[in-house]
């Protein structure tokens, strides 16, 4: 959350942004925005926002719509309005009954890069 020495930039709802929005504030995006969005600090996306493009930020509460894959060091919360196309890399995740997600979702620690391990064997069942 913004303290308050800390600026919040607010796009609004009849506001049309084409281009890449960085910063260390907080972002509201209640209009469209089509291009990356790279904050340190928390992205809000109102019912009435939309973003097409790559998001980073701390933390993002999303109620609008987002197509793009999104990165969160910290939180991520998909609210039951909003609908999400894309990829999701976050420490914490919430998604609210009615959201609408479709994409894949890696959470927690890093995963570490190192050689693929093998799938462990599937349980044999008799029958």
């Amino acid at each position: 959350m913004a303290t308050k020495e800390q600026e919040i930039t607010q796009i609004g709802s009849t506001v049309t942004i084409k281009g890449d929005i960085s910063g260390k504030s907080d972002v509201r995006v209640a209009g469209t925005v089509n291009g990356s969005i790279n904050i340190e600090g928390e992205l809000i996306i109102e019912r009435s926002g939309f973003v097409e493009g790559e998001i980073k930020s701390t933390n993002a509460v999303v109620a609008g719509s987002v197509k793009g894959n999104i990165e969160c060091t910290e939180k991520l919360i998909l609210e039951n309005t909003s609908k999400f196309v894309g990829n999701i890399k976050t420490k914490h995740l919430i998604i609210q009954e009615g959201a609408i997600f479709q994409g894949n979702c890696q959470m927690g620690a890093p995963i570490q890069a190192s050689a693929p391990a093998s799938a462990p064997a599937a349980p044999q069942v008799k029958l």
